[in-house]
């Protein structure tokens, strides 16, 4: 890997250290950490003040970094792959011993390989899938802005990625792997 931006690098500084960033994605403000750091993940569920059992999507650069956390036969892989990168974020088969903090205790796990230049930009860095959940308090509406984040949240996150979000006005879209259906549209 090349030399990394300053930005990009602090940010993967923080996750490989445990610790829980805000970073922009395709509509709001994410809050992201490594996927299997249960110590940042609890974080992230107390600083949004959310239930476990609603879990989280994953977001990636490359669907590599989901291959751990996911079980796709090829027809549900073919399909998933004519959205990604992009903002289609599937519900997916989890693979066995997905931690139930990522997952909502369910059998399936939300999963995203991202078109957006900082995230994806990030996950390479990082070199991991990381979570991604709105940046906010849970029925809040989502944050679109550092200063944003940086009022509301304040130091309970230990990095603000600098950077804006995308065109989207809503989150992205959320489908079902199994059975193609709508469950959220954008």
């Amino acid at each position: 890997m090349g030399a990394l931006r300053w930005p990009l690098k602090r940010a993967r500084d923080v996750i490989w250290g445990g610790g829980v960033i805000a970073y922009p994605t395709e509509a709001v403000f994410g809050l992201g950490c490594d996927p299997l750091n249960a110590r940042a993940v609890a974080r992230i569920l107390a600083i949004k003040q959310r239930a476990v059992a609603k879990g989280f999507i994953l977001v990636a650069a490359d669907i590599s970094q989901l291959e751990p956390f996911m079980q796709l036969d090829a027809a549900m892989r073919a399909e998933v792959l004519k959205t990604w990168p992009g903002p289609v974020t599937w519900v997916v088969p989890a693979s066995k011993g997905v931690p139930a903090s990522l997952s909502g205790g369910r059998d399936t796990l939300a999963v995203r390989v991202t078109a957006h230049p900082v995230a994806q930009a990030l996950c390479a860095a990082a070199g991991l899938a990381l979570v991604s959940t709105s940046a906010n308090l849970s029925g809040h509406s989502p944050l679109r802005s550092p200063p944003a984040v940086r009022r509301l949240l304040g130091d309970k996150v230990d990095y603000v990625v600098p950077g804006a979000v995308g065109a989207l006005k809503n989150p992205t879209e959320i489908r079902d792997a199994r059975t193609g259906r709508i469950l959220r549209a954008a």
